[in-house]
């Protein structure tokens, strides 16, 4: 998966015969995961046609500001709209004429007026001949552009439409994808970082049919997951039964049943690793003896001899070395100090509470509030969020102290 998963990019395409290769970008950013719209300029639709690139991005292609073809009702374009929808700008081809719009501000068409409106960022991608790509002219495009916070990707050297050989041909849809996703990686707060996540409950046997559990969905943990990941971390989520689904690159996903299991994949991977988030709810007890066979109902009551597991948090925070190691308490009485008395016995560098008492917080709920406090003992309490909001809440705020 990409971190274009779930993004919205609009396209801008100009008038440039490398105007078809926009067929290839748009179906790369929708492979991708990505929504796309596309903003051409009138007189690139003598390159490809909008039918063409309104097919492949399955959304309607925007050329003017109105809907000429809406004699009773015209519907105006937004471009204002447009520029606020979209979570990456990208102008491919961009040709010189469009270049020096952008540098002095010449809005004379629905994507110079959109360009102009968007608060995302910008990726232009230069395409024209060998000597306009080398005129002053074009090189002080290429230097303002860039200093306005606009990121140029590099054309390439090849055959031009000219038939000359030189610098100057638009990167390959390929090439601008890979380049927008590195440059978007390098820039994220986690990047080159390892997270450790915990998630969903553990299953302790009791006999080849039953077992004790709790309600754990995984879901909270998997919102983090994905979260460290859009920060740009390379994720190990080690997650008990659940029914959610993560599919990504940066994420190795391991599987396992009991609590003993997770201890020993935790462990596995500890030394690794620089954040640590243990938000699995992990079975506190489980048999002292798995029987082999199903138990026959016999009587009124049924009578379990229990152990403790081991204490994968607390035997993490005995060996933490540069680790940020975070905890979850899930709590129903003396909330705060039962918190803090954990964050200190365990060695953590911060948890995470929510109660059983906050209305939709805890197990099978969408939502969650929580409290995240840090070693110091300072205490940060949130309104009832959606798990994924919370996620964010909490990668933020582990954030704000490994960068301190």
């Amino acid at each position: 998966m990409s971190v274009f998963c779930g993004k919205k990019i609009l396209l801008g395409v100009t008038a440039g015969i490398a105007a078809y290769k926009t067929a290839s970008l748009v179906r790369l950013f929708i492979k991708s995961g990505a929504e796309v719209k596309v903003i051409m300029t009138p007189t690139s639709k003598e390159f490809i046609t909008p039918l063409t690139l309104s097919t492949l991005s399955k959304n309607p292609v925007y050329s003017t500001f109105y809907e000429k073809e809406e004699k009773e009702n015209e519907l105006w374009n937004n471009h204002v709209e447009l520029g606020l929808w979209a979570d990456f700008m990208v102008i491919a081809p961009a040709t010189a004429n469009t270049m020096a719009k952008m540098t002095n501000g010449i809005c004379d068409n629905l994507l110079m007026a959109t360009y102009l409106s968007a608060k995302c960022p910008i990726y232009f991608a230069p395409a024209m001949d060998l000597d306009m790509y080398k005129h002053n002219s074009t090189k002080k495009s290429l230097e303002k552009l860039q200093s306005y916070g606009n990121v140029m990707i590099p054309a390439t050297t090849g055959e031009l439409a000219s038939g000359l050989y030189g610098e100057g041909r638009m990167a390959e849809p390929e090439e601008i994808v890979s380049f927008i996703e590195n440059d978007v990686l390098s820039s994220l707060p986690l990047r080159g970082k390892k997270v450790m996540i915990t998630a969903g409950p553990t299953y302790e046997a009791i006999d080849p049919v039953r077992f004790i559990g709790n309600h754990s969905s995984g879901k909270m943990g998997f919102s983090i997951a994905n979260e460290a990941v859009n920060l740009g971390a390379e994720v190990i989520l080690i997650t008990g039964p659940t029914y959610q689904q993560i599919q990504h690159s940066l994420i190795t996903r391991v599987d396992v049943v009991t609590a003993e299991e997770m201890y020993q994949v935790a462990h596995q991977y500890y030394n690794e690793t620089d954040v640590v988030i243990l938000s699995a709810a992990v079975a506190d007890y489980r048999p002292s003896k798995v029987v082999d066979k199903k138990i026959k109902k016999k009587g009124a009551s049924l009578k379990l001899d229990l152990e403790p597991t081991k204490d994968i948090l607390a035997s993490l925070g005995a060996i933490k070395k540069n680790q940020f190691l975070v905890g979850f308490a899930l709590e129903t009485n003396d909330e705060i100090n039962n918190a803090i008395s954990k964050l200190e016995r365990k060695n953590l560098d911060a948890i995470v509470l929510n109660s059983l008492n906050d209305k939709g917080a805890g197990f099978a709920f969408g939502t969650n509030k929580i409290t995240f406090i840090d070693k110091n003992k300072e205490l940060i309490s949130f309104s009832l969020k959606t798990k994924e909001e919370v996620a964010k809440d909490i990668l933020q705020e582990i954030l704000n102290r490994i960068n301190a």
